[in-house]
């Protein structure tokens, strides 16, 4: 080894190798009240390209309520069957936008939607998503779980567990989980590790309850974070980055 090589710097240690990485429409929005803000969505996408890039194989499911929220239609006396179909719908609409997004930037992404849409996206077929994975692609699941009555923070847990993911990563407004809400409450302390019982047991809302059974029972590890935070993906990534990681 010459004297050059020997200075070059260790690469950096993967703290996962296949992740599913959970975002809120919300987050999409920016400084907006709703739609997409396309500085937040370009942001995101450089982001999870770079994770792509450097050998981490990557899914995402992005929720739809920046654009409409089925439990908040259905509270206003809509069907909340309809309301949740609604939903569903708009996640297809943000899932289209990241992938514009990533595509535009050089990257490879295939959106695969729970709802058979042929002239919009690929439909959702397990084996078709795995091989699109190990050929580098972004994969970003669409339509949640294509059922009523069930969230895409479920639909996040089912698609990494058949995906066979070590970790779901969600990105959050904060860098974590609190003992309350930190924009709320200036006492509120950062939890830096959680088993799954003692987020049912306390409640804590991080997400559905079902999606924290589904990891429990899969042993895939949840790892929180601030999606806002620039580079931070890359941090959770190597184990940097300040976030909470709830598991056994």
């Amino acid at each position: 080894m010459s004297l050059a090589e020997s200075k070059k710097p260790a690469p950096e240690t993967r703290r996962f190798n296949r992740v599913l990485l959970k975002i809120s429409g919300e987050a999409l929005m920016g400084e907006g009240q709703f739609g997409l803000d396309m500085t937040v969505v370009d942001r995101v996408a450089q982001e999870v390209l770079a994770a792509a890039k450097s050998g981490v194989e990557v899914c995402l499911v992005i929720g739809g309520g920046n654009i409409f929220r089925g439990v908040q239609g259905a509270a206003k006396g809509m069907e909340r069957a309809s309301a949740d179909y609604m939903g569903m719908l708009a996640t297809v609409m943000n899932a289209l936008a990241m992938q514009n997004a990533i595509e535009a930037l050089g990257g490879q992404a295939r959106v695969l939607s729970a709802i058979p849409m042929m002239t919009v996206c690929e439909p959702y077929v397990r084996r078709r998503a795995l091989r699109h994975m190990e050929k580098g692609r972004i994969v970003i699941f669409a339509a949640g779980t294509g059922n009523p009555f069930f969230t895409t923070d479920t639909a996040a847990a089912l698609r990494a567990a058949e995906m066979g993911c070590n970790a779901l990563l969600k990105g959050t407004g904060v860098d974590g989980v609190y003992t309350a809400d930190p924009k709320k409450d200036p006492t509120a302390t950062r939890y830096d590790t959680l088993t799954y019982h003692e987020v049912l047991a306390r409640d804590l809302k991080v997400m559905d309850a079902s999606a924290i059974a589904l990891m429990r029972d899969n042993a895939i590890p949840i790892v929180v974070f601030s999606i806002h935070k620039r580079g931070m993906l890359a941090d959770v990534l190597t184990g940097r980055g300040v976030s909470t990681t709830i598991g056994d």
